[in-house]
């Protein structure tokens, strides 16, 4: 990676312009061509640099109002068959695994639900209970937004900060 990768990295971060030519304002920008830009931003997602490039969509202003990650008490043996069946549901937005805090936290799997209401959520949820077999879970709905991550950028969560 060179100097020119590092520039259009930072620059991409920041988000792609909503314009008719979106790489070539960027490769006027830092001074490539739009060629460059685009050969060089398939070789940073070929070389594993960038690992996605896609929309990110504000929920709220999208109609999406209940985020809710629902945390799960699976049998340890049964994590796998749960997680795939919970994966293939188009309304879970991330799905995994985490340690529990034996006394503190014991529920080991999570999804991510998002919807316009939450009766719309909870039906979600019953679908996923029904599909596993599972019913022991916590729903944690979002009350407000604190912080968001910035184009490009991820916010990291400690493990055990839940």
């Amino acid at each position: 990676m060179n100097g020119s990768d590092r520039s259009l990295l930072l620059r991409l971060q920041d988000g792609v312009p909503l314009v008719d030519e979106p790489y070539r304002a960027i490769a006027e920008e830092l001074g490539m061509t739009e060629t460059e830009v685009i050969a060089r931003t398939r070789d940073l997602l070929s070389q594993g640099v960038v690992r996605r490039f896609a929309v990110r969509i504000d929920h709220r202003k999208a109609g999406i109002r209940v985020n809710a990650m629902v945390a799960w008490r699976v049998p340890p043996g049964d994590v796998a068959r749960a997680a795939e069946v919970m994966a293939r549901f188009s309304e879970v937005t991330h799905c995994y695994e985490r340690a529990v805090a034996p006394g503190r936290w014991e529920y080991n799997l999570f999804v991510v639900l998002h919807g316009r209401r939450r009766e719309e959520v909870d039906r979600d949820i019953a679908r996923l209970s029904g599909a596993t077999g599972l019913d022991d879970y916590a729903v944690l709905v979002s009350t407000r937004e604190l912080k968001r991550a910035p184009p490009g950028r991820a916010l990291l969560m400690q493990e055990g900060s839940l």
